[in-house]
């Protein structure tokens, strides 16, 4: 039997299997930084306040949008624009027509697949509350030339 992400087109998906699709890698929720003159995006080791770095999962979910300005929702209509979402994220793989990653917690169903695989933030990023908006730039993550 084939899984849902097989058969199903990702607007065919029900609330709950889009959500499953979610790694848990929170690579999404590192605070990122805009180069004003190129429009290019890139993240930095900072993550968001509501993030649990330890499980990679966010401690209010539900309100995250409320609590969160610059958190955004991941839809459908706006996955073509979030560009900056990782390479490995479920949700671009499958838009784009590729499977998921051989160690997506789905195909391993392990939820720690994620973080032993290495792709997390968990063993790098640090909280918001902990750096100083200025200094923001002093924790940017260069792309790999």
């Amino acid at each position: 039997m084939s899984n849902f992400w097989q058969v199903k087109t990702l607007d065919q998906m029900s609330h709950d299997e889009w959500e499953s699709l979610c790694d848990g890698c929170a690579l999404c929720c590192l605070v990122k930084i805009e180069d004003e003159e190129t429009g290019e995006v890139f993240n930095t080791t900072v993550s968001c306040r509501l993030l649990d770095v330890e499980s990679c999962r966010c401690t209010d979910y539900e309100q995250r949008l409320m609590k969160v300005p610059m958190c955004m929702k991941l839809t459908l209509n706006d996955l073509p624009q979030m560009t900056w979402l990782p390479e490995t994220c479920a949700y671009k793989r499958l838009y784009a027509g590729l499977s998921l990653p051989e160690w997506h917690p789905l195909l391993t169903k392990d939820n720690t697949s994620v973080h032993e695989a290495g792709i997390s933030v968990k063993w790098f990023a640090q909280s918001e509350e902990y750096v100083h908006p200025e200094q923001l730039q002093d924790f940017v993550i260069l792309p790999d030339e």
